[in-house]
């Protein structure tokens, strides 16, 4: 079982996923903090000075002048403004990602396609071939 888990492990596309993984996880990281302290801002900015992270319906009467994290301490709220957040997040990755694909695609196509390989005729066709010819004649 070490022997097949070792082949496993040393296969090229295994460690191609680890890398895309790690990288994954930190672009994750930086997109997070694109969206949180860039992106949001500028939105809220837009719509009149809107903090998104602290929009939340109350679920358990508590009042809406608390911050997200006092209302949660008080009791269930529905915390939309989070949502909105994460939904902003998650469009601005797909389309990075949509672009990478897109170039990726793009500098496939790019490459030029390798020349044929010429055609090795048997050689048993070459005989008849040559027995042909010489019948001809």
């Amino acid at each position: 079982m070490m022997q097949e888990f070792k082949a496993f492990a040393s296969k090229g596309n295994v460690v191609d996923l680890a890398v895309g993984v790690i990288i994954g996880g930190a672009f994750g990281k930086i997109v997070d903090s694109l969206v949180g302290d860039v992106v949001m801002p500028i939105i809220g900015r837009i719509f009149g000075g809107l903090d998104f992270s602290n929009y939340y319906l109350p679920l358990n009467g508590q009042g809406t002048a608390m911050t997200l994290i006092e209302a949660k301490k008080a009791g269930g709220v529905l915390a939309y403004g989070s949502f909105i957040t994460v939904a902003v997040n998650f469009l601005i990755l797909a389309f990075i990602i949509f672009q990478m694909v897109r170039l990726f695609n793009k500098m496939k196509k790019a490459e030029p396609a390798p020349a044929p390989a010429p055609v090795v005729t048997p050689e048993d066709v070459l005989l008849l071939r040559e027995i042909r010819d010489s019948l001809k004649k």
